[in-house]
């Protein structure tokens, strides 16, 4: 096991799980990291990396439910840690179970992606696969995790009892710049269930929401009905969409990437809005 890298004081209960997590991880020997450079991932892999070494390997998977955007921040995260880093294309618009969009989307999804992480695993001669979920999912609609279970894939952060505010607090602690990241979900949650995907409406999404976040919002999702673009931004931003010079400038803008209207959800920004009740 390498030296622990340097932190800062962590609250006791944290520094508990901190070093909980550093115990599991060298248990494992080695392991495949399910990598999206999103807060609870870049952590778990900068901490892998730590105690692992090249035993540890991080991969991320492309495809037209990951943004280009997402994808450049996952390369220079991996480089900043320091870790072995692949990238790998998921296919999951080619499941006609995930293309059609039912409320287990997710469960196509990430048995796909957890099958080809379990044959890279294989060929490192690694035993596990390993990813970023924590306590605080449980209380999600998650069908992924039911395709983790299936495929025998480990949530070491769950496993030492980290929710997402401890992963925020360890991960500023550890200097990791996505302390303050806002939270990521693939653009395939942007649409209402039973609502086909495709490549073409997810690009049409996608550069929505690079619109916004160049115009700096922190806290954002474009949800597409039909041709109806619901714009959700942080309760504290919403002033800030309103006013009338940029307001224009966002109604052509999403008009011109193939939304007829544009309105915008005065309730805020909420995780799973699309989620079933």
């Amino acid at each position: 096991m390498t030296q622990p890298i340097a932190v800062e004081k962590l609250l006791p209960q944290v520094q508990e799980k901190y070093d909980r997590l550093r115990s599991i991880l060298a248990e494992l020997g080695g392991c495949v990291v399910a990598f999206s450079g999103g807060v609870d991932s870049t952590f778990l892999f900068a901490v892998a990396a730590d105690v692992l070494g090249d035993r540890v390997v991080a991969v991320t998977a492309t495809s037209h439910t990951y943004p280009e955007r997402e994808l450049r921040e996952a390369r220079e995260l991996a480089g900043q840690i320091g870790g072995r880093h692949r990238e790998i294309v998921s296919e999951e618009l080619d499941i006609p179970e995930f293309r059609n969009n039912p409320p287990n989307r997710c469960y196509y999804c990430k048995r796909e992606l957890f099958g080809k992480l379990r044959a890279i695993a294989g060929e490192e001669g690694f035993a596990h696969v390993v990813d970023g979920a924590n306590i605080d999912d449980r209380n999600d609609h998650r069908p992924g995790r039911i395709a983790a279970r299936e495929v025998g894939v480990r949530s070491p952060l769950e496993e030492a009892g980290f929710g997402k505010d401890d992963i925020r607090q360890a991960s500023r602690m550890l200097r990791l710049p996505t302390w303050q990241k806002q939270a990521f979900a693939c653009l395939s949650s942007r649409f209402p269930h039973g609502i086909e995907i495709t490549a073409e409406k997810l690009a049409v999404v996608e550069k929505c929401e690079n619109l916004l976040h160049d115009e700096g919002f922190k806290t954002f999702r474009v949800r597409a009905h039909g041709d109806l673009a619901r714009i959700e931004v942080g309760r504290e931003e919403i002033g800030r969409i309103l006013d009338e010079n940029f307001r224009d400038r966002i109604h052509e803008a999403f008009q011109q990437a193939g939304f007829r209207y544009v309105s915008l959800d005065l309730a805020g920004y909420r995780t799973g809005s699309m989620n079933p009740a």
